[in-house]
């Protein structure tokens, strides 16, 4: 089992009624957090990084649960509650009472005993439901129609490979839609390259730590076409609020679409030939890939399709024209921390390095 399986689930964000006699509870809270979970979803946007709007099946076990233990505890809060206020004005001091000590009752086995094994019985339903949630989630049987991805977290960007289809991208992460008549979700092969990140797309599912020399693995199947937001979940340094994800769930003509533009070399515009002479003379090459060129660099993300895309700075710049000129010119004034040196290129350069990039699709 991986090192940091969901940290949703972990932190007891969940429950399920793994007793017989609470069976019938735990199917009444699930088909009632369904359906808050379809009222906060349409309240909060497909879009949203809220745990309340869940689009897959991870975040819908997580989302379903966590109502279940928080009704739990909801119900511990009011009894608690209840009785502390009942007992503060029931057994106030009145002006008549007399300044005599109440009699002393010590050594209740019956209090005694119900405020040790209740407490005991929700930590076990708890803890068995957390068990629940990690060995169902971990154990969740692969179709063959699986898509694979491999992850990989760098200082402050997110690097995807599709293995099988040989694309490598950067930042946002392409997946196919998952019928659930026939499943096809995806599995994410997680590590880092230098220091600890974590994975959290919160309507898609849990938290999942990237981290140095350590395989992690953890799957989503998104079942409606859209734009599906995250964030590096895990302190990584100056520009971690910055480390944003990018998720598109595509129905199978675009994701089919998508690989066919992503699997040609990048397109060597004739108009852009001097800008390019400019990239593959300056150090870029040294970090960047461009497919079709000499530049063969890997510290960087991978720029052969970089204009497919519709931000830069993993997420956090809005990609166009004006904005790429000044990230190449001095990133820091995007992301201070960033990895990337200013390149301070004159502005003819800079300009004809920016057409260029520009017409990468």
């Amino acid at each position: 089992m991986s090192l940091c399986m969901n940290q949703a689930v972990v932190k007891g964000l969940m429950a399920c009624a793994p007793l017989a006699h609470a069976s019938q509870f735990a199917q009444s809270a699930r088909h009632g957090a369904l359906g808050l979970s379809n009222f906060l979803a349409l309240q909060l946007g497909q879009s949203s990084t809220s745990i309340f709007a869940p689009e897959g099946t991870p975040a819908r076990s997580i989302f379903g649960l966590s109502m279940l233990v928080l009704a739990i505890c909801a119900t511990i809060f009011v009894v608690v509650a209840g009785l502390l206020l009942f007992t503060v004005i029931r057994y106030r001091h009145r002006p008549s009472d007399s300044d005599r000590e109440p009699p002393q009752i010590y050594g209740s086995n019956q209090v005694e005993l119900s405020w040790t094994v209740i407490p005991v019985l929700i930590i076990v339903v708890l803890f068995l439901a957390t068990a629940r949630i990690i060995f169902t989630t971990q154990q969740a049987p692969r179709p063959k129609a699986a898509l694979n991805v491999v992850v990989i977290g760098h200082q402050y960007w997110w690097e995807y490979r599709y293995p099988k289809l040989g694309i490598v991208t950067a930042n946002e992460l392409h997946v196919p839609v998952s019928d659930p008549s026939n499943p096809t979700p995806t599995y994410l092969t997680m590590s880092s390259a230098d220091t600890d990140h974590s994975f959290w797309v919160p309507v898609l599912a849990g938290k999942m730590d990237v981290i140095p020399n350590k395989i992690n693995t953890m799957w989503i199947d998104p079942d409606k076409p859209g734009l599906y937001l995250g964030q590096c979940a895990q302190y990584c340094g100056a520009q971690h609020a910055k480390m944003l994800i990018r998720v598109y769930a595509d129905t199978p003509a675009e994701f089919a679409a998508w690989i066919k533009d992503q699997q040609h070399p990048a397109l060597q515009a004739a108009s852009a030939s001097e800008g390019r002479t400019v990239f593959l003379s300056n150090a870029c090459v040294n970090c960047h890939t461009v497919s079709g060129t000499a530049a063969h660099g890997t510290f960087g993300p991978d720029l052969s399709h970089l204009a497919s895309r519709a931000t830069i700075a993993s997420g956090a710049v809005p990609l166009n024209q004006q904005n790429l000129r000044a990230f190449i010119d001095d990133p820091a004034n995007f992301k201070p921390g960033a990895l990337m040196p200013a390149m301070h290129l004159s502005n003819h350069d800079l300009d004809a390095v920016t057409q260029y990039l520009m017409t990468l699709r």
